[in-house]
């Protein structure tokens, strides 16, 4: 994905920085995946950067399992800037000078190198697509239900070609299934996006599925919430880990699962737990009653919800 931003061409990408064997120690980002891997591989300082646009879940990065991140990660020299523009990247005698605004105030940031994995986009341009007439906005199709053409409904796409659903790859394996059973037997399977969990992978992992707090006040939904810094959990404790706690939200009177925020140790496992609850329609006490295995995070449930 091209930035339109001056001085692009200092950027590295993530593969860039994966096949390096320099020993940079000031680095800045634009994702949570790979800055935590440059602060425990000895990086004195390290930047994190999102754009109003890239951060989709503004109201989850104000949740309990989000601040409790934001706070291991200061712990260990990450300094993270929410909501934050990079407006240009200067060569200096230092490295590399980063500006950036946030609110209209500007700031600069002196790295070593600057890794940029915000995402690709789709490179339909070799396929000619206006000889077929398949009209494009924004860089994705135009589709309607059943991810099919407007334009020439001879057409299907999925994945980033079609920008549907969250950008995860399960997600694209299932919208490829129900194209391809489209196509071969007509239009009759639907997209189904309830219950899809995602995981940054850092460390420890951050998870989430379902909706969020915000998400369910605006849907005039009445849940119950339960939020808790549960770092002296033996799940934690075990591993000498700072950083575990959760925020599940129930539905009052049917008991479902509107949505569960994790971080810790095995979330990035347990959350599936709760992805499934919510796909399936399994209430509250169904993951109560359930005998999980002991000691392990999955046994944890009983006691988040």
């Amino acid at each position: 994905m091209r930035l339109g931003i001056l001085g692009e061409e200092h950027l590295v990408t993530s593969t860039d920085f994966a096949q390096s064997t320099a020993k940079e120690n000031r680095f800045s980002w634009w994702r949570l995946h790979r800055r935590r891997l440059c602060s425990h591989c000895g990086s004195s300082r390290c930047t994190s950067n999102c754009d109003p646009e890239g951060e989709a879940h503004a109201d989850a990065v104000r949740s309990r399992p989000c601040q409790l991140a934001h706070g291991k990660f200061y712990q260990t020299g990450i300094d993270v800037r929410i909501r934050t523009r990079v407006t240009a990247i200067e060569k200096s005698n230092d490295g590399l000078a980063i500006r950036a605004s946030l609110n209209d105030r500007e700031e600069m940031f002196n790295a070593d190198l600057m890794v940029y994995v915000a995402g690709r986009v789709p490179d339909l341009e070799p396929l000619d697509l206006a000889v077929a007439g398949v009209v494009i906005e924004k860089g994705h199709l135009t589709l309607k239900e059943f991810l099919q053409g407007v334009s020439n409904p001879a057409i299907y796409a999925v994945g980033d070609a079609a920008s549907s659903g969250p950008p995860l790859t399960p997600v694209v394996s299932h919208d490829a299934k129900v194209v391809a059973a489209n196509m071969l037997n007509g239009n009759y399977q639907k997209l189904d996006y309830l219950g899809v969990p995602s995981v940054a992978f850092t460390i420890p992992p951050i998870a989430s599925v379902g909706l969020s707090e915000k998400q369910a006040h605006e849907n005039g939904l009445k849940f119950r919430m339960r939020s808790e810094n549960a770092a002296d959990w033996y799940t934690a404790r075990r591993v000498a880990e700072s950083a575990y706690g959760f925020k599940v939200l129930v539905e009052e009177g049917t008991d479902r699962i509107l949505g569960a925020h994790l971080i810790g140790p095995h979330v990035e496992e347990v959350i599936n737990i709760f992805a499934l609850s919510i796909r399936k329609g399994l209430t509250a006490e169904d993951l109560k009653t359930t005998m999980f295995a002991y000691p392990t995070g999955a046994s944890d449930i009983a006691s988040m919800i």
